[in-house]
């Protein structure tokens, strides 16, 4: 598999997983049903394209990107949808996975 569509499956996997994370609260603890199963139906496209994201690209930087930018958008996700912001502790270690994910993609790969 060629490295481009191994980034078109981790973009396609991040999306997924920001939608499946954020069905996952608006299903209110799995008991309501169309979210439960949006949820849990997303979950498997996420796992299905990070898997072949890792098929292509080295598995540090599929996941490390994957796990990163997830977290990130799940927390703006709470901020401009549920109107939870997060206090100065979050908003820094936010900062951090973001840094997290430039060093292990751009300087991990300068070795």
């Amino acid at each position: 598999m060629k490295p481009l569509l191994g980034y078109l499956f981790l973009a396609i996997g991040i999306s997924f997983g920001i939608a499946s994370n954020s069905l996952a609260k608006i299903s209110e603890g799995f008991t309501k049903l169309t979210p439960s199963v949006l949820c849990i139906l997303f979950m498997c496209i996420t796992m299905f394209s990070i898997a072949k994201a890792m098929h292509a690209l080295p598995v540090g930087f599929a996941y490390a990107t994957y796990s990163g930018l997830t977290v990130t958008g799940v927390v703006l996700f709470a901020v401009l949808k549920l109107n939870q912001v997060p206090n100065i502790y979050g908003i820094v270690g936010i900062i951090l996975i973001i840094v997290g994910v430039i060093m292990v993609n751009y300087l991990g790969r300068l070795n």
